[in-house]
């Protein structure tokens, strides 16, 4: 039953010239000052979250982005700002970048900011997207088995750390610690401090391809799946989420259908269905202008991915619509009672499923998400919360 709602965050700072029509991705260079605004946007989107009964921020680590889409850094850092912003919204971990650092600073970070936050910030790991991140912080990504072999190698290091009192690891990528003298006695194990103030460590990660390997290794960890929003578009595929119990079930854990997910949506609110899709269609192409040339928009041709770049072209390459989003079940548009009852629908299909995670996508202003997020929490949440 769906008691819990979220929206994730990526980061977007307000933008000029949206859509299919305006600026081209590559061509926006924005300058400091404007990039640096994501931080109040955050904040006023955090505040309001807070005070209109949402459960959880998702906010998403990137770098390098001087186009204005995905501007937050260090999402743990932040994170502890919120909350001492707020009273009792957690902010999660949507996600942190794995192979861009050191398994134990990234352990030694969230536990410093579980402890200061009183337990509300939520774990969250990715293997990362953007060549130009991943590749720039030395690590692999084009290389797609490097990416994964290093990502479950700083996890397994990572859960070793949050759960053994003294640990040590050698594997492919880390030897840790190396046995060197220290203070007269040969060094075998390491201990993190500080360790996280709750444990075990609850921790999300995104399902994208959701391979066999993938979610096996999410379950050898007890790490809870989110589908759909920053990372995979399209919404919940059917087969996935029955991939994932069946998952589980092999793992010893009897859940009912959607247990231990979040299915992520966009949404917008608008007096009718027509009204809410050309509100939002702007929002909707600036989105895949972003994420198709990264592989996000499936189903699309190379020529069609190059016309997203090009406004003189991209009209007439037969892109997908706002509409076909909407018919997919990716996108709620439409008055509050519509998507009350679309999501009575998703909760009736996937009885096991707790959170849902409303989404506005990238290009939306500040102004327009407060808005929908408050409408949101006033028009569509007391349904389910009675």
């Amino acid at each position: 039953m769906i008691t819990k709602f979220g929206s994730l965050f990526a980061g977007h700072v307000d933008l000029k010239d949206v859509g299919l029509d305006g600026a081209p991705v590559n061509d926006r260079w924005l300058s400091d000052e404007h990039l640096a605004t994501v931080f109040d946007k955050t904040q006023a989107i955090a505040q309001l979250m807070d005070r209109t009964g949402y459960e959880t921020l998702w906010l998403a680590e990137h770098h390098f982005q001087r186009e204005g889409y995905e501007c937050i850094p260090n999402i743990l850092m932040l994170g502890v700002h919120l909350a001492h912003l707020t009273q009792q919204l957690k902010i999660g971990c949507a996600f942190n970048v794995t192979p861009m650092w050191h398994p134990l600073r990234l352990a030694e970070d969230f536990a410093t900011a579980d402890i200061l936050t009183g337990g509300r910030i939520v774990f969250g790991v990715g293997r990362g997207y953007h060549t130009r991140e991943v590749e720039v912080f030395g690590a692999p990504l084009l290389d797609g088995d490097a990416n994964r072999e290093m990502f479950e190698e700083q996890v397994d290091i990572i859960f070793k750390a949050f759960n053994e009192s003294a640990f040590s690891h050698h594997g492919t990528y880390y030897d840790l610690p190396p046995k060197v003298p220290y203070r007269g006695y040969e060094l075998e194990e390491v201990t993190l401090v500080p360790r996280p103030l709750n444990l075990p460590v609850e921790c999300w990660q995104p399902i994208v391809s959701a391979s066999e390997r993938g979610l096996n290794f999410m379950a050898k960890h007890g790490i809870k799946g989110m589908i759909g929003g920053g990372a995979a578009v399209g919404g919940a595929a059917e087969q996935v989420i029955h991939a994932w119990q069946q998952v589980q079930a092999n793992h010893g854990r009897d859940m009912e259908l959607g247990g231990d997910l979040i299915i992520g949506f966009s949404f917008h609110i608008a007096d009718t269905e027509e009204k809410a899709i050309e509100e939002a269609r702007g929002y909707f192409e600036e989105h895949m202008k972003m994420f198709a040339p990264l592989g996000f928009v499936r189903g699309l041709t190379d020529d069609q991915i190059t016309a997203t770049a090009d406004p003189q072209r991209a009209r007439t390459a037969g892109l997908p619509t706002l509409q076909d989003a909407v018919a997919a079940g990716s996108w709620l548009c439409g008055p509050p009672e519509l998507i009350v009852e679309k999501l009575m629908d998703v909760q009736k299909r996937y009885p096991g499923l707790e959170q849902v995670s409303v989404n506005t996508t990238v290009g939306t202003p500040e102004r327009v998400m407060l808005e929908q997020l408050g409408r949101f929490a006033k028009e569509v949440m007391p349904a389910f919360k009675n």
